[in-house]
């Protein structure tokens, strides 16, 4: 998220989701981090790999991922959305970010891969 803050201090609100996603790809892999971009998200249904057209924005370090918006306000399918991808990789987080609003920190979902909270230590 603090990268995220950092992309939206600097650029503002009001700009399309392709631009927050580059820059903050930039801006991760700056600090460090591993980042995938618009990734395909595989369904794999009885052992067959059906294709599909889910594309995920970003996938942080391989545990996070990442969906961009830049709307007025955040509709549930956009959770629905991240959860999917979540489960389909096998991921343990995921964060749904709103560039449209002032306050980057009041308008982002975090979530939390259930599937992992179930698995024995």
């Amino acid at each position: 998220m603090n990268a995220a803050i950092e992309v939206h201090n600097t650029l503002g609100p009001d700009l399309l989701e392709g631009v927050y996603e580059k820059c903050l790809k930039h801006e991760l892999i700056s600090r460090g981090h591993f980042v995938s971009s618009q990734l395909l998200a595989p369904i794999d249904y009885k052992g067959i790999n059906l294709e599909a057209e889910l594309r995920i924005d970003l996938l942080v370090d391989d545990l996070v991922v990442v969906e961009l918006k830049a709307v007025e306000n955040l509709h549930p399918a956009y959770e629905a959305q991240v959860l999917t991808y979540m489960k389909l990789l096998k991921k343990p987080q995921g964060l749904v970010i709103n560039f449209f609003s002032r306050k980057l920190k009041e308008s982002y979902i975090h979530l939390v891969n259930e599937y992992f909270r179930q698995l024995p230590d």
